[in-house]
């Protein structure tokens, strides 16, 4: 990463924070324990941003400035609140798809996903503050683009996401191997929050247990499950496909 895309010190990330940076994580050294570096810890929490406790040496791998044990990320794009998307969503009178992403942290994965969803109409995606993806300079590119227009939410966890949106009146339909029902018997013609998982956890319990339906897409083969971003591709253009053109077309 660019030295241009951190910002260096704990008072300087402190700064940052209070005037609303957008901030992809913070590392902090493990040991550090000194007063700046406890009023940026009770900073945070009142956010959204992630800390990360790491050796020292990380830190120096990464740039040979005066860090003094603090560096944060910043994000290449302005993270958006699902709670101000929704409304805004409902008020163009627009029959809302939202993806949400279950613990994707591959950056070429995420940005080849957000092509497709930018491609197919997808109105917003929602990661987690933690255990995911950055949204940074790399994933930008890798999505053509896409992200730089395409809404991202941040937002404390995707069960808490997914509660939300079920009680602004969407269904949450989880694409996942555990699944019975093939993805395309579902009607994708109303509210639809799309819930995917990582290659290797897939989608956690506690979210699979909130949604409203769970389904899989066939597999043929020997490989036992698609790429991620091959997968989103097939459910949002089922969507795309019900949407304008008939589910039985």
């Amino acid at each position: 990463m660019k030295e241009t895309e951190m910002i260096f010190g704990t008072r300087a990330v402190i700064e940052a924070v209070q005037a609303g940076k957008d901030i992809d994580k913070i590392l902090i050294r493990r040991d550090l324990q000194n007063e700046l570096a406890r009023e940026l810890f009770g900073i945070v929490k009142t956010t959204e941003i992630p800390v990360q406790r790491v050796p020292k040496i990380k830190l120096d791998n990464l740039t040979r400035k005066n860090h003094q044990g603090v560096i944060a990320f910043i994000s290449a794009v302005t993270y958006q609140r699902l709670e101000d998307i929704v409304p805004f969503l409902f008020e163009q009178g627009k029959t809302p798809l939202i993806l949400l992403l279950d613990g994707i942290t591959d950056v070429r994965n995420f940005g080849a996903i957000a092509r497709t969803c930018d491609c197919a109409g997808v109105d917003a995606i929602v990661i987690p503050a933690r255990n995911s993806v950055s949204v940074n300079a790399d994933a930008v590119k890798t999505s053509a683009g896409a992200l730089l227009s395409l809404p991202v939410c941040r937002e404390q966890g995707i069960t808490e996401a997914a509660k939300y949106l079920k009680n602004c009146g969407y269904q949450v339909i989880a694409a996942t191997e555990k699944a019975e029902k093939n993805y395309i018997s579902v009607d994708y013609t109303v509210p639809t929050a799309l819930v995917l998982g990582s290659e290797d956890r897939g989608i956690s319990m506690e979210t699979l247990r909130i949604c409203d339906e769970m389904v899989q897409i066939p597999i043929l083969g020997n490989i036992a499950s698609l790429n991620v971003s091959a997968a989103t591709a097939v459910l949002t253009y089922e969507v795309v496909r019900q949407r304008n053109y008939g589910k039985e077309n």
